[in-house]
C-alpha cells in the first residue's frame, strides 16, 4: 500500500470524516482528496510527475499534507525541509535533491523566502517552480505561483494516476546530520513509511475516533511518521504550526486531543508549565514520548499527571523511524526502563568492535533489519555501503543490549564514548543522573582531550530559569551515585545548546565550544 492509497481509503468509505485540525480550519478526508489532486493537477501541467522530487519547505499546516499527498499521488518522492535552514543549508539539501519544485513559506520567522530563493535560484539548476504560500498578493512570473491560485488552477482537471510499486519507489527524502556529520538524505519508500508506522499505531491501540496533536515538525522522521500513523487508521490529526508548551496543553483542551507525542523536552516543559492542574486533559490516552533518553522518573510522572498510556519508543530516520516501542501490556519495570520490544518484523543484533554478534545481555552497536530500514542515502552509494553489514544490518552507531525477556535498553552513542584513562564512560548515564538535579533543566556530556588521561569529562549544564548553582555542588551531586571516574572532571554551565533540527544537541559543536573556553582561559 502507498501513503496515497491511506487516504484514499478513507476519502472512499468516509469523505465527511475530518483528517486535518489546524487554527480555526477543519479538512475532512474528501476534501483534502479533492484540493490533493487538485493540486497534483496542476503540477503535473507543470510538468512535474513519477520520480520527480517536490521539496516541502513549510512548518506544519495543511499545505504541507495537501503538498505531501499531491506528491504520493503523482508518484513524485517529497524533500521536508526545515523553514529555519540557512541559505547555505537549503541550497545544500535542494542541490542534493536535485528538487524540480520547491513549496514554501512566503515568510518565515522575519525571513523573507521568496527573495531566498530568488537568490539562489541560479546556483540551483533543477529547481524550476517556487509554489509560495502566504496571504500577500505578490507579483508573479511564470516560475513562481501562488498555493492557492495553483490549487484552484487544478480544480476539475485529469492526470495520470501514478502506479507505484510500494516496496521500491521513493516517496520521502529526509535530511539528517545526526548529532555530527554532514547531512545525509535518506531515501525512505512507500512501504518503510506505511508499514512501521502502521505498526506502531497498532502497538498504540490507535483507531479512527483518536484526534492525534501533531506539534513536532513533519519535515523530521517523527512527525512525519506521527501523520502516516494517523493515516494508516483513519484518525484525525491536530496541527501545531510551532510547539510551545502553554500553547499545546490548551489545544489538547479546546480539540480533545486523545494522542500525544514528542521529545522528553517537551513532555518535561508541559509538566513544568504550571498549567498541568488547572486544565481538563481527561481526553488523552495515549502517546509516544522519543527522540532523545528517557528518564524513568519522567516517564512516570508524564503517566501519572498527563497521558496514561504514554509508551516510550526508538527509532531513527533510517528506521522509519520506529525500531522498538513498549505496550500497555508490558510489565511496570519493562515499561519504564526500556525502549520496549522490537516491531514484529524487525530484527536487531548487536555487535562488538569487531562486528561479530554479542550474546544476550552485552552491551555493543545496534544493528537493525527489516521493513523499516531506509532504501539508502540519497546520491550516496559508498556512505550507503559502509552503513549496512555484508547481510543487510543497519548499523545504528547506537549502543545498547537486549535483554533476555527480549526488552531493548538504549546506552548511548558509540561516538560519544569517552576513554578516560582506562576507562570508558558512556554520556548518556552521566545525564540522566544530572537530569535529576532539582536546578538542572537539561545536560550533555562531552570529551575534552586531555595529555594525561586522554580524555576528560565535562558536563554541560543548562539550568532551570532562576536557578542558581555551581559546578562544585554539581560534581557533589554526583558523588557517590556514580562510580569516583564518572563525576565530571569540568562543568560548565550554558544557556541553550546547539540543536539540530530533529531537536537534537549537536555534540560535536559542543565539544568544540568546551574546547575552545578551555583554551582561551589556559592561554
Amino acid at each position: 500500500m502507498s501513503v496515497g492509497d491511506l487516504l484514499d481509503r478513507v476519502a472512499a468509505e468516509q469523505p465527511d470524516r475530518p483528517v486535518l485540525s489546524c487554527l480555526q480550519d477543519t479538512l475532512s478526508y474528501g476534501r483534502t482528496q479533492l484540493q490533493a489532486r487538485a493540486l497534483a493537477a496542476a503540477l503535473h501541467n507543470l510538468g512535474i510527475g513519477a520520480g520527480d522530487r517536490i521539496a516541502i519547505d513549510l512548518p506544519n499546516g495543511p499545505e504541507f499534507v495537501l503538498s505531501a499527498v499531491a506528491a504520493a499521488e503523482l508518484g513524485a518522492a517529497i524533500v521536508p525541509l526545515n523553514p529555519g535552514y540557512s541559505a547555505h543549508e537549503l541550497q545544500f539539501v535542494l542541490r542534493n535533491s536535485e528538487a524540480s519544485v520547491v513549496i514554501a513559506a512566503e515568510e518565515y520567522e522575519g525571513q523573507d523566502k521568496l527573495e531566498l530563493f530568488e537568490r539562489l535560484q541560479f546556483n540551483l539548476p533543477d529547481l524550476q517552480y517556487v509554489v509560495t504560500v502566504g496571504e500577500e498578493d505578490l507579483w508573479y512570473d511564470d516560475r513562481i505561483f501562488q498555493f492557492e491560485d495553483l490549487v484552484s488552477s487544478g480544480e476539475g482537471k485529469s492526470y495520470p494516476r501514478a502506479r507505484v510499486d510500494p516496496e521500491e519507489d521513493v516517496y520521502a527524502i529526509l535530511y539528517t546530520a545526526g548529532t555530527t556529520g554532514k547531512p545525509k538524505g535518506v531515501m525512505l519508500t512507500h512501504a518503510n513509511l506505511v508499514r512501521t508506522n502502521g505498526a506502531t499505531a497498532e502497538a498504540l491501540g490507535l483507531t479512527k475516533e483518536d484526534k492525534v496533536l501533531i506539534a513536532v515538525p513533519m519535515f523530521n522522521i517523527f512527525g512525519l511518521g506521527a501523520l502516516i500513523s494517523a493515516l494508516t487508521v483513519g484518525a484525525t490529526v491536530v496541527l501545531m504550526e510551532k510547539y510551545e508548551a502553554a500553547s499545546a496543553l490548551k489545544l489538547i483542551v479546546e480539540t480533545k486531543a486523545t494522542v500525544v507525542q514528542g521529545a522528553p523536552t517537551m513532555f518535561a516543559q508541559q509538566l513544568r508549565s504550571g498549567m498541568i492542574d488547572q486544565l481538563d486533559l481527561s481526553s488523552l490516552r495515549t502517546g509516544v514520548v522519543a527522540g532523545a533518553p528517557v528518564l524513568d522518573r519522567l516517564a512516570r510522572e508524564i503517566r501519572e499527571r498527563l497521558v496514561p498510556g504514554l509508551e516510550i519508543a526508538y527509532g531513527l530516520t533510517e528506521t522509519s523511524p520506529t525500531v522498538s516501542i513498549t505496550r500497555r501490556n508490558d510489565p511496570a519495570e519493562k515499561r519504564n526502563y526500556t525502549a520496549g520490544r522490537l516491531l514484529e518484523g524487525v530484527e536487531v543484533r548487536v555487535l562488538g568492535d569487531d562486528g561479530a554478534a554479542l550474546p544476550v545481555e552485552s552491551i555493543g552497536e545496534l544493528a537493525v533489519r527489516g521493513f523499516n530500514v531506509m532504501k539508502g542515502y540519497n546520491r550516496q552509494p559508498e556512505e550507503t555501503h559502509r552503513s549496512l553489514t555484508e547481510d543487510g544490518f543497519f548499523r545504528t552507531g547506537d549502543l545498547g543490549m537486549m535483554d533476555e525477556d527480549g526488552y531493548l535498553h538504549i546506552v548511548g552513542r558509540k561516538q560519544d564514548t569517552i576513554v578516560r584513562g582506562e576507562y570508558l564512560i558512556y554520556p548518556r548515564e552521566l545525564e540522566d543522573l544530572l537530569r535529576l538535579h532539582p536546578a538542572v533543566q537539561e545536560a550533555a556530556v562531552v570529551g575534552v582531550a586531555d595529555e594525561v588521561l586522554g580524555e576528560l569529562t565535562c558536563a554541560c549544564v543548562m539550568p532551570v530559569e532562576g536557578a542558581i548553582v555551581t559546578g562544585d555542588e554539581i560534581k557533589e551531586f554526583c558523588q557517590g551515585q556514580i562510580a569516583q571516574y564518572k563525576v565530571p572532571d569540568l562543568v560548565r554551565f550554558v544557556d541553550a545548546f546547539p540543536m539540530t533540527g530533529s531537536g537534537k544537541i549537536r555534540r560535536v559543536e559542543l565539544a568544540r565550544m568546551v574546547r575552545a573556553e578551555r583554551g582561551a582561559r589556559q592561554s
